[in-house]
């Protein structure tokens, strides 16, 4: 009888965490997918610029275009991608979505004409940035609650090493090959790491195995801490979502961050040329900012599993809107490291607390839609970004307008995220 006692209570995962909870793996699965979405990054895709540029004989506005209009097609797109999601779940759509990436990569080492171009970067963008980075977050906000900050933050991780990693990758392939190998290195690394591992680990849920989110039955060890997690029943449908004023709120983050901190990364060099740094420092500091978000990531998932989920995204406002003081009045060369700091702190954030609010505001049902609509705004706003800081050095010979208008929208925005409170769900008689 005790024999079949303790079978029963690890089947459901009633009463304590089994020795080892299959989550994790799903963790270290979505990392590998978010290291893997870098194809479609833009820090991946800089590597490629000037070589393809020249092979290609594009001019960099044709080139600057072509990768805008992905970025728009993208983003369009995301919403859609998201449904897809929640109906077939990531067991179904990583490994498909990972070899569509592989598929992508192999076109563009083929590409040799501006319309070409155009379609693979709409390929690599849509399926990169966009569906594999929704679809690791999305397994992960299924197989965790309580731990779902810490978790999320961890599967971040992938993402941060890509970006202290995939360049140098590429750099050394196209140095040594040429950059249509480059691509062809990419389409192996992404199919290799994606298709085939991705069906045999990937489980869509935990319920699959008889077990609940972070393996714990949320019966036996209720919620006293953090923030609020809604059940299962308690999930919202997309149309009662996008009549919340909350959600329009929450937007706020993830617009600010897409437009200005695209901005500010796209006009770098520049930027930083402005206060005397030399190319080459400008550049490095992207790895410092990388490498700051990495070490952040931990704390920052603690806190985002211990935290009002606002007053995290308002801090990360604030430290947005600091960067950009830093950069418009710095006094001296030192400041350009607080300046990283304070824009790794940013990103360490965005990784861990704006992505797992959405789910924990609105339930596990239909987030992949929510969160893909959310990022849709995100992306718009990164195609957007560099503009205004470009008009203004046209325009005026200087970035400072475009900065302190700049200043205005992270301020604006923890404003507004400081006013957010769980949203209460009404459910209209019709439906």
């Amino acid at each position: 009888m005790s024999t079949e006692s303790t079978g029963s209570s690890e089947e459901d995962g009633s009463s304590r965490p089994a020795k080892f909870f299959p989550g994790w793996r799903m963790v270290a699965a979505a990392a590998v997918a978010q290291y893997m979405s870098a194809p479609g990054q833009s820090y991946s895709v800089a590597a490629f610029k000037e070589p393809m540029r020249a092979g290609l004989g594009v001019s960099e506005t044709d080139y600057s275009l072509a990768y805008a209009t992905a970025t728009i097609v993208s983003a369009c797109l995301l919403p859609f991608v998201g449904r897809l999601i929640d109906r077939f779940g990531a067991r179904i759509m990583l490994p498909l979505i990972g070899g569509c990436l592989g598929s992508a990569c192999f076109l563009m080492s083929r590409v040799e004409s501006l319309p070409e171009l155009y379609l693979g970067f709409m390929l690599v963008r849509s399926i990169g940035q966009g569906a594999l980075s929704l679809v690791s977050i999305w397994l992960v906000g299924e197989w965790f609650a309580k731990r779902r900050g810490m978790a999320t933050a961890i599967a971040g991780l992938g993402g941060g090493i890509s970006v202290m990693t995939i360049p140098l990758i590429n750099n050394w392939f196209i140095v040594n090959y040429g950059w249509q190998t480059g691509w062809v290195a990419l389409s192996a690394m992404v199919s290799l790491s994606l298709v085939i591992p991705g069906w045999f680990i990937i489980r869509d849920r935990p319920e699959e195995m008889g077990l609940h989110p972070d393996g714990v039955d949320p019966k036996s060890n209720p919620q006293t801490d953090g923030p609020v997690i809604l059940s299962s029943d308690e999930s919202w449908t997309v149309g009662e979502v996008v009549r919340d004023l909350t959600f329009w709120k929450l937007l706020a983050v993830p617009v600010t961050s897409g437009l200005v901190g695209t901005g500010l990364v796209f006009h770098q060099v520049k930027l930083m040329g402005m206060h005397g740094l030399s190319p080459q420092m400008a550049l490095g500091l992207m790895s410092v900012q990388a490498a700051f978000a990495t070490l952040m990531t931990f704390p920052a998932g603690r806190a985002t599993d211990r935290m009002e989920s606002r007053k995290l995204l308002a801090m990360a406002m604030l430290s947005l809107a600091v960067a950009i003081i830093v950069m418009i009045w710095m006094p001296s060369l030192g400041f350009v490291i607080p300046y990283a700091l304070l824009l790794g702190f940013h990103g360490s954030v965005l990784r861990s607390t704006a992505q797992v609010v959405w789910i924990n505001f609105y339930g596990r049902a239909h987030q992949g839609a929510v969160r893909g609509a959310a990022w849709s705004a995100m992306i718009l706003g990164s195609a957007i970004g560099p503009i205004p800081l470009a008009y203004s050095v046209d325009r005026y010979g200087t970035y400072t307008p475009a900065l302190l208008a700049f200043l205005a929208l992270p301020l604006a925005a923890a404003a507004t995220i400081w006013t957010v409170r769980q949203p209460t769900r009404v459910v209209l008689s019709d439906e």
